[in-house]
């Protein structure tokens, strides 16, 4: 969908879309005068420009920690997704991964485009890493040997089980979820939330991506690397490439559904997570990743294009939501929100439906046990709809104008 299109079929996302566009600009202008720091900030906006968007609004000490963590673990991540480097070379560079950090003299290139550039030059990072705080550097070089270690053991082993994939979300994710936890108390600025909760804030997130990401990784070059369990697809098809064949649309759906079906068991221990938080930057950092992952679950869910394109919540609606996340009211709107849009679209005959609603169910209950107010309720629609005509006037005049400040400014 096209900027004009979408903001003609949703003209109350313009606002959150301006001042989306206006917070990037300003991200994208913060460069420290250090060459190290100006590295990784420019990098971070490369590599995930909605993170370097929130990260911003986190104070400097915990905003450089965090910028250094993300990178690092991207770092990580990219030595795995490469599939052009042999397994033998791969497994002993992820295991000591955790070492490479604190020499500034090392790099090893691989990845493509801007991650070839991160790992080419992470002198930079490994920089930035050794000017942070001893408490930081230990946060951070204890989840990179432990997700280092973690990888390199699903390198060599396939996601078969429920458990595995729970266990490989883990060592990817969920000690992401920890290592925050760990820097935010680091930091003075929040309590030491249970491993329980920090780990179930990443394994939601995983998850999400794993499943939206199925064409995508199916395709990957020069091989594919998938993580969907076998104890779940194997109860619909043959192999998970089949599931791309247009005659095996019925059993691709059902089997997509199962697997959203188990990401959503780990939401109302997201939503407990969040209600602890008490500092209004690192709220906003946790809460707008996880409302996109609820939303993007909905969108995704009975939803063949998930296994023919790309499936992603659009931009106006991301805006939307970041500019719209303020207080721990606003997570339980989008939550019950975004789950009665999933539960609209539950086949009652599909396999999974009774464990689907049970999920949704639990989702409303923690929503409405906290948040009372019918005030808010539909404060995000994923569906185009009809737009009053005067609506449509007032968008085009509006966005005439906003191009007319960008061009001439």
């Amino acid at each position: 969908m096209g900027v004009i299109e979408m903001v003609l079929k949703h003209p109350e996302e313009l606002p959150a879309l301006v001042k989306l566009k206006l917070a990037a600009m300003q991200a994208a202008r913060y460069v420290p005068p250090e060459p190290h720091w100006a590295f990784c900030y420019n990098m971070l906006q490369k590599v995930s420009r909605s993170f370097a968007i929130v990260i911003q609004q986190l104070g400097p000490e915990l905003r450089n920690a965090v910028c250094v963590f993300y990178l690092v673990l991207r770092g990580l991540d990219t030595v795995e997704d490469d599939m052009a480097v042999p397994i033998e070379t791969k497994v002993p560079i992820l295991k000591a991964f955790h070492e490479h950090i604190y020499d500034p003299s090392w790099r090893f290139i691989c990845g493509e485009k801007h991650y070839k550039v991160l790992m080419t030059e992470f002198q930079h990072v490994s920089t930035a890493f050794l000017a942070l705080s001893k408490e930081y550097q230990e946060v951070i070089k204890e989840m990179t040997e432990r997700m280092g270690n973690g990888m390199a053991k699903f390198i060599e082993q396939e996601v078969e089980t429920v458990a595995d994939y729970d266990e490989y979300c883990h060592y990817v994710a969920g000690l992401v979820g920890l290592g925050l936890t760990r820097l935010f108390y680091a930091a003075g600025l929040e309590d030491f939330a249970l491993d329980v909760l920090s780990n179930s804030m990443g394994l939601f997130l995983q998850k999400t991506n794993i499943i939206r990401d199925y064409l995508e990784d199916i395709n990957e070059i020069p091989a594919p690397r998938m993580f969907w369990p076998r104890e779940i697809w194997s109860k619909y098809g043959s192999s998970l490439e089949v599931f791309k064949e247009e005659d095996r649309s019925s059993e691709a759906v059902q089997c997509l559904n199962d697997m959203i079906t188990n990401a959503l068991k780990h939401a109302p221990e997201c939503l407990e997570y969040m209600s602890d938080l008490r500092d209004p930057s690192i709220f906003r950092f946790c809460a707008v990743p996880q409302i996109m992952a609820i939303g993007t679950l909905a969108l995704c869910y009975n939803n063949i294009q998930v296994f023919r394109g790309v499936v992603k919540i659009r931009r106006g609606l991301t805006a939307k939501i970041m500019d719209g996340t303020r207080t721990m009211a606003d997570v339980y709107a989008a939550f019950d929100d975004f789950s009665a849009m999933l539960e609209a679209k539950i086949d009652k005959d599909d396999p999974s439906a009774a464990l689907t609603q049970k999920y949704i169910d639990e989702i409303h209950a923690k929503c409405k046990a906290r948040f009372f107010s019918d005030s808010r309720r539909k404060a995000f629609s994923i569906q185009s709809k009809t737009v009053h005509e005067i609506l449509l006037v007032v968008a085009i005049l509006l966005l005439a104008f906003i191009m007319f400040l960008i061009v001439f400014r």
